[in-house]
């Protein structure tokens, strides 16, 4: 089993700045990619950020030139580096962790239990 925690959450006028953190433990072999995803209580889920293992990022349009995806060097931890914040931005961000348990085992999605993001002077 692999359990995801989100943290970072935080209330931050417009234009500021706000960093998330995402840790991915438990049986891990491999995780393929990591992703944030963001909700409302008004809109559906959706997709904010990715990075692979490798390290190739895709970002949203809404977030290009202003988030920031990165993982530490174990690869078990993501980061989501969030400037010049607009209230649109507020919603709870959840990550997604694509990991494989055994060598032999297909990806399968893990996610988090979301944390806030509130921009609003």
């Amino acid at each position: 089993q692999v359990q995801v925690v989100e943290s970072g959450k935080g209330l931050v006028q417009p234009g500021g700045s706000l960093r998330l953190s995402c840790v991915a433990s438990g049986t891990i072999f491999r995780i393929d990619t990591m992703s944030w995803y963001r909700q409302t209580p008004e809109s559906e889920r959706e997709w904010v950020a990715t990075i692979e293992a490798g390290g190739t990022t895709y970002y949203a349009e809404p977030v290009k030139g202003r988030f920031s995806i990165s993982r530490d060097g174990a690869k078990t931890t993501m980061y989501l580096q969030m400037t010049n914040l607009k209230p649109e931005d507020t919603a709870v961000y959840y990550c997604n962790v694509a990991a494989r348990e055994t060598s032999s085992s297909r990806p399968m999605p893990y996610w988090g239990q979301g944390t806030q993001v509130t921009v609003s002077s």
